[in-house]
């Protein structure tokens, strides 16, 4: 009998999506293809990301920790802080360390195709080419204009440093060139939409050769993080939706978490989340005057019509391996890359001395009618994003679980666990970097000990998924939680062990010392038990150093992990 065909390989990847935004983990915005995924696959609550988006997918595409692999922060702020400059795990792209996903699903005799965002690497030699890819189709960077309509900042400053989200020249490549974005881009360009459109032409267009081999397919987009923006008539669906504003919205979404049983009744109903801006830069709802309300609920419409974009796109390509008859041979994986990105934007850089708050007024158009447009720059806030992580009171860039805990959906038919009515669900403890040793263990490669192309590279940390997912084991990792999960983020700090999570948040974000959490009775980490159980917070400061020691991690303190210019 011949061998039975490997399986092929979809990840999908939203940027910045909170856990509530789509309607299998409780949201109101229109997602039918992530309920079809879900109701046919597996729903995990207790996946874990970063807390930053480039950390995260390079943790994605090594299986290993971020600060091992060369993203200890994201890649745009280790390029801009003197502290970080010539130190190992702080090169801002996936350095050599690893074997990325890619070169070791090439090397296996799969068809590898990306579209969309990289966000490890801005040259050539570092390009998703250069790591593994057959084909592909990306934007190298974080984050940019949805519409590829940017403004001509000229010689506007001298400047050292524009944000990519407003000038991302240079920052474009097909396979291993480079491309000019205001020639080489399609008419009527629309990331979310671009992306999908390149990636299906890629699955439409192998050859024969192609066809004969399984396919690793990336589709990376860079929504619903800001610009936000979106075509009219699907902003135009969510009208007057919101504007009972983000608290409200915030219970709603936790009771229908309620309801689909995902979290347990009474999680999360504490007062409204503290925020790090200031009560007067950031107003509760009822104090705001009506035209920042609306201006406000209009930012969370646009928002909104960007993640229904990326379950329609998500459903084009879904149709399509239904079409080919690929569908059910095909893991598809969908995950965002950190939780809801809620930081406020004013003080962000784009040029020497010049807050991105600046450019935005000075080049952009935000009354109310044009929010969403190519030539609108908006962003929608902490508050919204408190919203999209409930029962969690945090978001993106976050070591509270309302940062770290992301939405992740994946469909396999022949790995699903029994089905439930509405599909399966997974509570266990999982994080990005199990995906790498998970396709491995279906593809049948195994992952390179120690050396790797003749290079030295770092140990996994990641599980592999699919003996828990067919019932063979009853967690992922041991006593539901690896023997030692870390992280770290600006000064941010975090490490758990089974049930137990130790937080750090310097001030004036957090209260500058450890705190303790119980995760599985209070998942709202609302009860700081570091007095009632000193010694389990003194174990786990143990494993921090643990945590430190292992990943070579770097953290010079509060002050000097703030954004520096020279």
């Amino acid at each position: 009998m011949a061998p039975a065909r490997r399986p092929n390989f979809l990840l999908v990847v939203a940027h910045d999506l909170g856990y509530t935004d789509t309607g299998p983990y409780g949201g109101e915005i229109d997602t039918p293809t992530l309920d079809r995924l879900a109701a046919e696959g597996v729903l995990l609550t207790a996946f874990h990301t970063a807390a930053a988006c480039s950390p995260t997918r390079a943790m994605l595409m090594s299986g290993t920790d971020s600060h091992i692999v060369g993203l200890s922060q994201l890649a745009e702020d280790i390029k801009l802080n003197r502290h970080y400059q010539g130190r190992p795990g702080f090169e801002s792209y996936l350095n050599h360390r690893v074997a990325a996903l890619p070169e070791l699903l090439q090397d296996a005799g799969y068809h590898t195709i990306m579209s969309g965002k990289w966000h490890l690497g801005t040259k050539a030699h570092l390009s998703p080419h250069a790591r593994g890819f057959d084909k592909s189709f990306v934007y190298l960077a974080g984050s940019g204009n949805h519409f590829n309509d940017e403004p001509q900042l000229g010689d506007f400053v001298d400047y050292l440093y524009r944000h990519p989200a407003v000038d991302s020249e240079g920052l474009w490549m097909r396979d291993g060139n480079f491309l000019d974005r205001k020639r080489d881009l399609p008419s009527g360009f629309y990331s979310t939409t671009t992306f999908t459109d390149e990636l299906l032409q890629y699955l439409d267009g192998r050859n024969q050769q192609e066809r004969e081999k399984p396919f690793f397919g990336y589709l990376s987009f860079t929504a619903p993080h800001w610009p936000l923006q979106a075509p009219k008539e699907i902003i135009e669906k969510y009208k007057d939706r919101y504007n009972e504003g983000p608290e409200i919205l915030r219970a709603k979404r936790l009771q229908s978490l309620m309801e689909h049983g995902l979290v347990p009744r009474g999680v999360g109903t504490s007062p409204r989340p503290p925020l790090a801006a200031s009560p007067a830069a950031n107003p509760a709802w009822e104090a705001m005057p009506e035209q920042d309300r609306r201006i406000s609920s209009r930012c969370m419409e646009t928002y909104a019509a960007m993640v229904d974009v990326i379950d329609q796109n998500l459903g084009r390509v879904v149709e399509a391996l239904e079409r080919s008859g690929e569908l059910d041979d095909t893991f598809i994986l969908f995950m965002s890359d950190n939780g809801a990105e809620g930081r406020m934007l004013e003080a962000l850089p784009v040029t020497a001395g010049v807050p991105l708050e600046h450019i935005i007024k000075t080049f952009y158009d935000n009354s109310v009618q044009n929010i969403g447009n190519a030539d609108s720059f908006v962003y929608y806030g902490p508050r919204w994003a408190s919203a999209a992580a409930a029962p969690i009171p945090a978001s993106s860039v976050s070591l509270a679980r309302g940062g770290l805990k992301s939405p992740c959906i994946i469909r396999y038919p022949s790995i699903t666990v029994p089905k439930m009515p509405g599909g399966a669900v997974s509570h266990d403890f999982t994080t990005v970097m199990d995906i790498l040793p998970t396709i491995l263990d279906l593809a049948g490669v195994s992952p390179p000990v120690a050396h790797y192309r003749q290079r030295a590279i770092a140990a996994l940390r990641g599980r592999s998924w699919i003996p828990h997912l067919r019932g063979l084991t009853p967690t992922v990792h041991e006593n539901g939680c690896q023997d030692l999960s870390g992280w770290e983020l600006f000064g941010r700090r975090a490490v758990r062990r089974g049930k137990w999570k130790a937080v750090f948040a310097p001030a004036p974000e957090g209260s500058n010392s450890w705190e303790l959490y119980d995760v599985l009775r209070d998942p709202a980490e609302a009860n700081n038990l570091s007095l009632q159980e000193p010694e389990v917070l003194s174990q786990l400061l143990m494993e921090w150093e643990k945590y430190y020691s292992e990943t070579g991690l770097y953290d010079p303190g509060v002050e000097a992990n703030r954004l520096i210019i020279k």
